[in-house]
Protein backbone atom coordinates (compact mmCIF):
# COMPACT_ATOMS: atom_id res chain seq x y z
CA UNK A 1 0.00 0.00 0.00
CA UNK A 2 0.80 3.54 -0.84
CA UNK A 3 2.41 5.55 2.37
CA UNK A 4 0.99 9.03 1.19
CA UNK A 5 -1.29 10.19 -1.35
CA UNK A 6 -1.34 13.54 -2.42
CA UNK A 7 -4.89 13.94 -4.31
CA UNK A 8 -6.84 16.76 -6.29
CA UNK A 9 -3.86 18.86 -6.25
CA UNK A 10 -3.00 20.81 -9.62
CA UNK A 11 0.43 19.39 -10.24
CA UNK A 12 3.32 21.34 -12.30
CA UNK A 13 4.68 19.24 -14.87
CA UNK A 14 8.27 21.08 -15.15
CA UNK A 15 9.53 19.29 -17.96
CA UNK A 16 6.40 20.29 -20.25
CA UNK A 17 5.94 23.45 -17.85
CA UNK A 18 1.74 22.54 -17.96
CA UNK A 19 -0.58 22.24 -15.17
CA UNK A 20 -2.03 18.42 -15.17
CA UNK A 21 -4.65 17.18 -12.31
CA UNK A 22 -2.90 13.74 -11.57
CA UNK A 23 -2.77 12.36 -7.93
CA UNK A 24 0.65 11.64 -6.47
CA UNK A 25 1.62 8.38 -4.75
CA UNK A 26 4.73 7.93 -2.67
CA UNK A 27 5.85 5.01 -0.92
CA UNK A 28 8.24 5.74 1.29
CA UNK A 29 10.65 8.39 -0.06
CA UNK A 30 10.12 8.10 -3.77
CA UNK A 31 7.21 8.85 -5.58
CA UNK A 32 5.70 5.34 -7.25
CA UNK A 33 2.73 6.50 -8.59
CA UNK A 34 1.03 9.05 -10.52
CA UNK A 35 -2.50 8.27 -11.60
CA UNK A 36 -5.66 10.36 -13.18
CA UNK A 37 -7.81 8.91 -10.37
CA UNK A 38 -7.48 9.54 -6.31
CA UNK A 39 -5.06 7.66 -4.65
CA UNK A 40 -5.40 5.08 -1.42
CA UNK A 41 -2.81 5.36 0.73
CA UNK A 42 -1.81 5.01 5.09
CA UNK A 43 -2.12 8.96 4.86
CA UNK A 44 -3.83 10.87 2.71
CA UNK A 45 -3.80 14.23 1.67
CA UNK A 46 -6.48 16.62 -0.07
CA UNK A 47 -4.43 19.14 -2.08
CA UNK A 48 -7.46 21.33 -3.62
CA UNK A 49 -7.25 24.32 -4.77
CA UNK A 50 -3.36 23.41 -3.76
CA UNK A 51 -0.75 23.72 -6.53
CA UNK A 52 1.49 20.50 -6.54
CA UNK A 53 5.37 21.17 -7.11
CA UNK A 54 8.37 19.69 -6.13
CA UNK A 55 10.19 20.62 -3.96
CA UNK A 56 12.22 24.03 -3.89
CA UNK A 57 15.96 24.29 -4.33
CA UNK A 58 17.92 26.76 -2.81
CA UNK A 59 21.14 26.97 -4.66
CA UNK A 60 22.58 29.69 -2.15
CA UNK A 61 22.49 29.33 1.64
CA UNK A 62 24.24 29.46 4.42
CA UNK A 63 22.06 26.88 6.78
CA UNK A 64 25.22 24.53 6.64
CA UNK A 65 23.58 22.41 9.38
CA UNK A 66 21.71 24.95 11.82
CA UNK A 67 18.35 23.56 12.86
CA UNK A 68 16.92 27.21 13.07
CA UNK A 69 17.97 27.93 9.43
CA UNK A 70 16.42 24.40 8.74
CA UNK A 71 13.14 24.92 9.82
CA UNK A 72 12.81 28.41 7.96
CA UNK A 73 13.94 27.11 4.76
CA UNK A 74 11.50 24.43 5.05
CA UNK A 75 8.50 26.56 6.35
CA UNK A 76 8.57 28.48 3.22
CA UNK A 77 9.32 25.46 0.89
CA UNK A 78 12.16 24.18 0.65
CA UNK A 79 13.49 20.47 0.33
CA UNK A 80 17.03 21.29 -0.52
CA UNK A 81 19.76 23.77 0.03
CA UNK A 82 23.00 24.22 -1.35
CA UNK A 83 25.52 25.65 1.79
CA UNK A 84 28.93 26.25 2.30
CA UNK A 85 28.71 29.95 -0.54
CA UNK A 86 30.53 33.00 -0.59
CA UNK A 87 34.15 31.18 0.23
CA UNK A 88 32.80 29.69 3.65
CA UNK A 89 32.10 26.22 4.81
CA UNK A 90 32.77 23.80 7.29
CA UNK A 91 36.27 22.56 7.15
CA UNK A 92 36.00 18.83 6.92
CA UNK A 93 33.25 18.25 4.37
CA UNK A 94 33.27 14.89 5.27
CA UNK A 95 33.03 15.00 8.76
CA UNK A 96 30.09 17.45 8.49
CA UNK A 97 28.01 15.31 6.25
CA UNK A 98 29.29 11.96 8.52
CA UNK A 99 27.72 13.88 11.49
CA UNK A 100 24.42 15.33 9.12
CA UNK A 101 23.87 11.74 8.39
CA UNK A 102 23.95 10.43 11.80
CA UNK A 103 21.49 13.25 13.60
CA UNK A 104 19.55 13.99 10.55
CA UNK A 105 18.27 17.34 9.42
CA UNK A 106 14.69 19.14 8.23
CA UNK A 107 15.89 19.53 4.29
CA UNK A 108 18.51 18.63 2.49
CA UNK A 109 22.02 19.63 2.33
CA UNK A 110 24.46 20.14 -0.39
CA UNK A 111 28.19 21.64 0.34
CA UNK A 112 30.80 23.55 -1.59
CA UNK A 113 34.17 23.70 0.06
CA UNK A 114 35.44 27.51 0.62
CA UNK A 115 38.09 29.31 -1.03
CA UNK A 116 38.26 31.78 2.21
CA UNK A 117 37.40 29.13 5.15
CA UNK A 118 39.03 26.77 4.90
CA UNK A 119 41.43 26.30 2.51
CA UNK A 120 43.16 30.13 2.48
CA UNK A 121 43.16 29.87 6.36
CA UNK A 122 44.05 26.53 6.22
CA UNK A 123 47.47 27.54 4.35
CA UNK A 124 48.16 30.62 6.90
CA UNK A 125 46.48 33.08 5.08
CA UNK A 126 45.07 35.26 7.96
CA UNK A 127 44.63 38.48 6.02
CA UNK A 128 42.32 39.24 3.82
CA UNK A 129 44.34 41.47 1.67
CA UNK A 130 47.38 39.05 0.85
CA UNK A 131 47.19 37.86 -2.44
CA UNK A 132 48.33 33.62 -1.84
CA UNK A 133 52.08 32.42 -2.97
CA UNK A 134 52.62 29.87 -5.35
CA UNK A 135 53.42 27.06 -2.65
CA UNK A 136 50.10 27.96 -1.13
CA UNK A 137 47.88 27.61 -4.15
CA UNK A 138 48.94 24.50 -4.38
CA UNK A 139 48.53 23.02 -1.08
CA UNK A 140 44.73 24.61 -1.70
CA UNK A 141 44.39 22.78 -4.71
CA UNK A 142 45.14 19.50 -2.93
CA UNK A 143 42.56 20.11 0.08
CA UNK A 144 40.20 21.17 -2.39
CA UNK A 145 40.70 17.67 -4.53
CA UNK A 146 40.32 15.91 -0.88
CA UNK A 147 37.11 18.23 -0.15
CA UNK A 148 35.66 16.86 -4.19
CA UNK A 149 36.24 13.56 -3.34
CA UNK A 150 34.84 13.46 -0.38
CA UNK A 151 31.54 15.09 -2.09
CA UNK A 152 31.92 18.45 -1.97
CA UNK A 153 29.59 19.73 -4.99
CA UNK A 154 32.06 22.72 -5.87
CA UNK A 155 34.26 25.28 -5.00
CA UNK A 156 32.86 28.34 -3.50
CA UNK A 157 34.45 32.33 -3.89
CA UNK A 158 33.28 35.22 -1.21
CA UNK A 159 35.85 37.84 -3.23
CA UNK A 160 34.42 40.37 -1.65
CA UNK A 161 35.94 38.94 1.91
CA UNK A 162 38.75 38.42 0.71
CA UNK A 163 40.03 41.91 -1.31
CA UNK A 164 43.86 40.79 -1.68
CA UNK A 165 43.23 37.89 -3.53
CA UNK A 166 44.85 37.44 -6.63
CA UNK A 167 42.97 35.78 -10.23
CA UNK A 168 45.71 33.34 -10.21
CA UNK A 169 44.12 31.58 -6.95
CA UNK A 170 40.93 31.94 -8.08
CA UNK A 171 42.18 30.35 -11.77
CA UNK A 172 43.75 27.52 -10.32
CA UNK A 173 40.85 26.44 -7.93
CA UNK A 174 38.46 27.36 -10.87
CA UNK A 175 40.85 24.75 -12.91
CA UNK A 176 40.14 22.02 -10.53
CA UNK A 177 36.28 22.63 -10.38
CA UNK A 178 35.87 22.30 -13.96
CA UNK A 179 38.56 19.09 -13.90
CA UNK A 180 35.68 17.59 -11.92
CA UNK A 181 32.86 19.05 -14.01
CA UNK A 182 31.48 20.46 -10.81
CA UNK A 183 30.03 24.05 -10.10
CA UNK A 184 31.91 27.21 -8.98
CA UNK A 185 29.79 29.87 -7.35
CA UNK A 186 31.43 33.26 -6.48
CA UNK A 187 30.22 36.60 -4.74
CA UNK A 188 32.02 38.53 -6.62
CA UNK A 189 34.30 41.41 -5.08
CA UNK A 190 32.45 45.18 -4.61
CA UNK A 191 34.99 47.54 -5.36
CA UNK A 192 32.86 51.06 -5.71
CA UNK A 193 29.35 51.37 -6.12
CA UNK A 194 30.11 51.99 -9.96
CA UNK A 195 32.34 49.51 -10.35
CA UNK A 196 31.91 46.64 -13.14
CA UNK A 197 35.10 45.21 -13.60
CA UNK A 198 34.38 42.95 -10.47
CA UNK A 199 32.07 40.94 -13.19
CA UNK A 200 34.25 41.24 -15.75
CA UNK A 201 37.14 39.00 -14.22
CA UNK A 202 34.16 36.50 -13.14
CA UNK A 203 33.72 35.84 -17.01
CA UNK A 204 37.65 36.19 -17.80
CA UNK A 205 37.61 33.14 -15.20
CA UNK A 206 34.85 31.03 -16.74
CA UNK A 207 36.68 31.60 -20.38
CA UNK A 208 40.40 30.63 -19.18
CA UNK A 209 38.76 27.75 -17.15
CA UNK A 210 35.94 26.71 -19.22
CA UNK A 211 34.28 25.94 -15.58
CA UNK A 212 30.55 26.57 -15.02
CA UNK A 213 30.20 29.43 -12.28
CA UNK A 214 26.98 30.24 -10.65
CA UNK A 215 27.50 34.06 -9.80
CA UNK A 216 26.12 34.29 -6.53
CA UNK A 217 23.06 36.97 -5.32
CA UNK A 218 23.12 38.91 -8.85
CA UNK A 219 21.35 41.84 -7.56
CA UNK A 220 23.11 42.17 -4.29
CA UNK A 221 26.20 42.44 -6.15
CA UNK A 222 25.48 44.49 -9.15
CA UNK A 223 22.12 46.81 -7.67
CA UNK A 224 21.91 50.75 -7.45
CA UNK A 225 21.87 51.18 -11.52
CA UNK A 226 24.60 48.26 -12.56
CA UNK A 227 22.02 45.01 -12.81
CA UNK A 228 21.40 46.34 -16.59
CA UNK A 229 24.74 46.68 -18.12
CA UNK A 230 25.88 43.53 -15.75
CA UNK A 231 23.11 41.43 -17.73
CA UNK A 232 23.87 42.60 -20.74
CA UNK A 233 27.59 41.24 -20.40
CA UNK A 234 26.16 37.75 -19.21
CA UNK A 235 23.61 37.49 -22.25
CA UNK A 236 26.47 38.59 -25.01
CA UNK A 237 29.07 35.74 -22.98
CA UNK A 238 26.59 33.14 -22.98
CA UNK A 239 25.99 33.58 -26.47
CA UNK A 240 29.92 32.67 -26.99
CA UNK A 241 29.18 29.55 -25.37
CA UNK A 242 30.46 30.34 -21.91
CA UNK A 243 28.63 28.11 -18.38
CA UNK A 244 27.43 31.21 -16.80
CA UNK A 245 24.70 31.24 -14.29
CA UNK A 246 23.07 33.34 -11.59
CA UNK A 247 20.78 33.10 -8.51
CA UNK A 248 19.27 36.32 -7.04
CA UNK A 249 17.14 37.14 -4.33
CA UNK A 250 14.32 39.53 -3.83
CA UNK A 251 15.22 41.84 -1.86
CA UNK A 252 18.05 45.05 -2.96
CA UNK A 253 18.67 45.39 0.29
CA UNK A 254 21.74 42.81 1.71
CA UNK A 255 23.55 42.16 4.61
CA UNK A 256 27.02 40.34 5.50
CA UNK A 257 28.90 40.68 9.04
CA UNK A 258 30.10 43.45 10.45
CA UNK A 259 33.89 42.36 10.49
CA UNK A 260 34.50 41.41 7.17
CA UNK A 261 35.97 44.12 4.88
CA UNK A 262 32.89 45.01 3.65
CA UNK A 263 32.58 47.44 6.25
CA UNK A 264 35.72 48.40 6.97
CA UNK A 265 35.58 51.93 7.58
CA UNK A 266 37.52 52.74 3.99
CA UNK A 267 35.47 50.46 2.03
CA UNK A 268 32.17 52.22 2.97
CA UNK A 269 33.44 55.38 2.33
CA UNK A 270 34.68 54.05 -0.91
CA UNK A 271 31.46 52.82 -2.02
CA UNK A 272 29.85 56.44 -0.55
CA UNK A 273 27.47 54.88 1.62
CA UNK A 274 25.46 57.15 4.19
CA UNK A 275 25.25 55.80 7.62
CA UNK A 276 21.68 55.62 7.67
CA UNK A 277 21.35 52.77 4.57
CA UNK A 278 23.02 50.78 7.50
CA UNK A 279 20.50 48.66 9.72
CA UNK A 280 22.04 45.98 13.36
CA UNK A 281 20.38 43.05 12.07
CA UNK A 282 21.77 41.27 15.66
CA UNK A 283 22.77 41.45 18.12
CA UNK A 284 22.60 44.75 21.54
CA UNK A 285 21.76 46.88 18.84
CA UNK A 286 18.92 44.99 16.60
CA UNK A 287 17.14 47.09 14.95
CA UNK A 288 19.08 50.06 15.03
CA UNK A 289 19.47 52.52 12.08
CA UNK A 290 24.21 53.11 12.26
CA UNK A 291 25.83 55.96 13.00
CA UNK A 292 29.28 57.04 13.50
CA UNK A 293 29.74 56.87 16.89
CA UNK A 294 27.77 53.54 17.06
CA UNK A 295 29.79 51.90 14.10
CA UNK A 296 32.93 52.72 16.37
CA UNK A 297 31.17 51.75 19.25
CA UNK A 298 30.67 47.97 18.11
CA UNK A 299 33.90 48.03 16.40
CA UNK A 300 35.42 47.72 20.23
CA UNK A 301 32.57 46.10 21.69
CA UNK A 302 31.60 42.84 18.83
CA UNK A 303 33.96 43.48 16.46
CA UNK A 304 33.04 40.24 15.42
CA UNK A 305 29.76 38.46 14.42
CA UNK A 306 27.24 40.74 14.23
CA UNK A 307 25.31 41.19 10.94
CA UNK A 308 24.41 44.69 9.28
CA UNK A 309 21.94 45.23 6.57
CA UNK A 310 22.72 47.85 3.64
CA UNK A 311 19.53 49.58 2.02
CA UNK A 312 20.75 50.46 -1.73
CA UNK A 313 19.17 49.47 -5.16
CA UNK A 314 15.97 49.78 -6.98
CA UNK A 315 12.95 47.17 -6.63
CA UNK A 316 12.96 46.91 -10.57
CA UNK A 317 16.53 45.42 -10.22
CA UNK A 318 14.99 42.56 -8.72
CA UNK A 319 12.63 41.53 -11.44
CA UNK A 320 15.42 42.16 -14.02
CA UNK A 321 17.40 39.35 -12.65
CA UNK A 322 14.78 36.85 -12.38
CA UNK A 323 13.28 36.79 -15.22
CA UNK A 324 16.56 35.92 -17.22
CA UNK A 325 16.61 31.97 -18.42
CA UNK A 326 19.82 31.55 -16.71
CA UNK A 327 18.57 32.78 -13.02
CA UNK A 328 17.24 31.00 -9.86
CA UNK A 329 15.63 32.09 -6.70
CA UNK A 330 17.55 32.47 -4.06
CA UNK A 331 17.48 32.76 0.10
CA UNK A 332 21.12 33.76 1.11
CA UNK A 333 19.53 32.20 4.23
CA UNK A 334 21.80 32.06 7.73
CA UNK A 335 22.36 30.96 10.72
CA UNK A 336 20.63 33.39 13.41
CA UNK A 337 19.13 33.67 16.36
CA UNK A 338 15.54 33.84 16.51
CA UNK A 339 13.77 37.65 16.23
CA UNK A 340 17.59 38.16 14.01
CA UNK A 341 18.64 38.52 10.75
CA UNK A 342 17.00 39.80 7.64
CA UNK A 343 13.49 38.78 5.93
CA UNK A 344 15.39 36.74 3.41
CA UNK A 345 15.46 34.00 5.80
CA UNK A 346 12.12 33.43 6.38
CA UNK A 347 10.05 34.89 3.03
CA UNK A 348 12.65 34.71 0.16
CA UNK A 349 10.61 31.95 -2.27
CA UNK A 350 7.17 32.99 -1.01
CA UNK A 351 7.61 36.86 -2.02
CA UNK A 352 9.39 35.38 -5.40
CA UNK A 353 5.84 33.44 -5.86
CA UNK A 354 3.78 36.68 -4.88
CA UNK A 355 5.19 39.45 -7.13
CA UNK A 356 6.53 37.62 -9.15
CA UNK A 357 3.85 35.65 -10.90
CA UNK A 358 0.99 36.69 -8.72
CA UNK A 359 1.00 39.82 -8.71
CA UNK A 360 3.52 41.29 -11.48
CA UNK A 361 2.54 38.10 -13.76
CA UNK A 362 6.12 38.54 -14.83
CA UNK A 363 6.47 34.55 -15.05
CA UNK A 364 3.99 32.09 -15.72
CA UNK A 365 3.49 29.99 -12.35
CA UNK A 366 4.88 26.89 -14.66
CA UNK A 367 8.06 28.83 -15.51
CA UNK A 368 8.39 30.35 -11.83
CA UNK A 369 8.20 26.78 -10.37
CA UNK A 370 10.73 25.47 -13.19
CA UNK A 371 13.31 28.22 -11.97
CA UNK A 372 12.82 27.00 -8.40
CA UNK A 373 13.11 23.45 -9.06
CA UNK A 374 14.01 21.55 -12.15
CA UNK A 375 16.75 24.16 -13.20
CA UNK A 376 18.41 24.28 -10.00
CA UNK A 377 18.50 20.65 -9.91
CA UNK A 378 19.78 20.27 -13.46
CA UNK A 379 22.59 23.04 -12.83
CA UNK A 380 23.75 20.80 -9.46
CA UNK A 381 23.10 17.31 -10.73
CA UNK A 382 20.61 16.30 -8.33
CA UNK A 383 19.30 13.78 -10.95
CA UNK A 384 16.65 12.68 -8.29
CA UNK A 385 15.44 15.73 -7.51
CA UNK A 386 13.21 19.00 -9.10
CA UNK A 387 10.26 17.52 -11.03
CA UNK A 388 7.35 14.88 -10.25
CA UNK A 389 8.08 11.76 -11.79
CA UNK A 390 8.16 7.97 -11.31
CA UNK A 391 11.21 7.20 -9.27
CA UNK A 392 11.91 10.37 -8.11
CA UNK A 393 12.94 11.62 -4.45
CA UNK A 394 9.42 12.45 -2.40
CA UNK A 395 10.33 15.79 -2.11
CA UNK A 396 7.03 18.15 -2.18
CA UNK A 397 5.90 21.43 -1.39
CA UNK A 398 1.93 22.39 -1.74
CA UNK A 399 0.83 25.90 -1.77
CA UNK A 400 -2.02 27.93 -2.32
CA UNK A 401 -0.79 30.43 -5.47
CA UNK A 402 -3.70 33.18 -4.13
CA UNK A 403 -2.65 32.95 -0.25
CA UNK A 404 1.07 32.47 -0.49
CA UNK A 405 2.53 35.40 1.34
CA UNK A 406 5.59 36.31 2.93
CA UNK A 407 5.42 38.40 6.02
CA UNK A 408 8.86 38.89 7.42
CA UNK A 409 10.10 42.44 7.54
CA UNK A 410 13.62 43.92 8.64
CA UNK A 411 14.45 43.86 11.96
CA UNK A 412 13.65 47.63 12.69
CA UNK A 413 10.37 47.34 11.31
CA UNK A 414 8.97 43.90 12.09
CA UNK A 415 9.66 40.43 12.74
CA UNK A 416 12.47 39.05 10.21
CA UNK A 417 12.05 35.35 11.07
CA UNK A 418 8.13 35.76 10.36
CA UNK A 419 6.97 32.50 8.93
CA UNK A 420 4.75 32.84 5.68
CA UNK A 421 1.57 31.97 4.92
CA UNK A 422 -0.02 29.64 2.31
CA UNK A 423 1.93 26.70 2.28
CA UNK A 424 0.05 24.08 4.43
CA UNK A 425 2.62 20.71 3.31
CA UNK A 426 6.33 20.20 2.53
CA UNK A 427 7.23 17.26 2.07
CA UNK A 428 10.75 15.87 2.73
CA UNK A 429 11.71 12.39 1.39
CA UNK A 430 8.64 11.50 1.95
CA UNK A 431 7.70 12.75 5.12
CA UNK A 432 6.21 15.79 6.35
CA UNK A 433 8.10 18.11 7.69
CA UNK A 434 5.47 21.08 7.12
CA UNK A 435 1.70 19.46 7.87
CA UNK A 436 -1.57 21.72 8.14
CA UNK A 437 1.07 25.18 7.99
CA UNK A 438 2.78 23.70 10.97
CA UNK A 439 6.44 22.12 11.59
CA UNK A 440 6.77 18.85 12.77
CA UNK A 441 10.60 18.92 13.64
CA UNK A 442 11.38 16.13 11.24
CA UNK A 443 14.57 14.94 10.41
CA UNK A 444 14.22 13.23 7.05
CA UNK A 445 16.92 15.72 5.33
CA UNK A 446 20.31 13.68 4.34
CA UNK A 447 23.70 15.12 2.84
CA UNK A 448 24.04 15.41 -1.02
CA UNK A 449 26.99 13.90 -1.62
CA UNK A 450 28.67 13.97 -4.72
CA UNK A 451 29.79 10.54 -5.91
CA UNK A 452 33.13 10.45 -6.41
CA UNK A 453 33.38 7.76 -9.31
CA UNK A 454 31.23 9.99 -11.21
CA UNK A 455 32.89 13.74 -11.20
CA UNK A 456 29.24 14.60 -12.60
CA UNK A 457 26.63 16.21 -9.83
CA UNK A 458 25.56 15.30 -6.42
CA UNK A 459 23.66 11.94 -5.81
Amino acid sequence: MLTTAINYGTVIDVEEKKQKKLHIGLTGNKITKISDRPLLASRVIDASGLIVSPGFIDVHGHVDGDLYAGELCACQGITTTVGGNCGGSPVDIKAFFDEQEKQGFPIHQAMLIGHETPLRQAVGLRDPYQPAKPGQITLMERLAQKALDDGACGISFGLDYVPGCSLTEVIALAKLCEEYHRICPVHSRLLTDTDIYSLYELIQVARQTGVKMLISHFVYQYCGGLTVPGLQMLDKARREGLDLWIDSGMYTNWTTYFHTPTFDYQNILNNHWQWEQMVVATGKYKGRVMDEELYFRMKEETPRGEAIILFEGYEEEVYDCLVKSYAMPSTDCGAYKKGEGHPQIAGSFPKYFREMVRERKLLSLEEAVYKATLLPATTFGFSTKGSIQMGMDGDLTLFDINKIYDTADYPHLGNPDEKPQGIPYVLVDGVPVVDKGCFMNTRSGRPLRKRPVEKAGCA
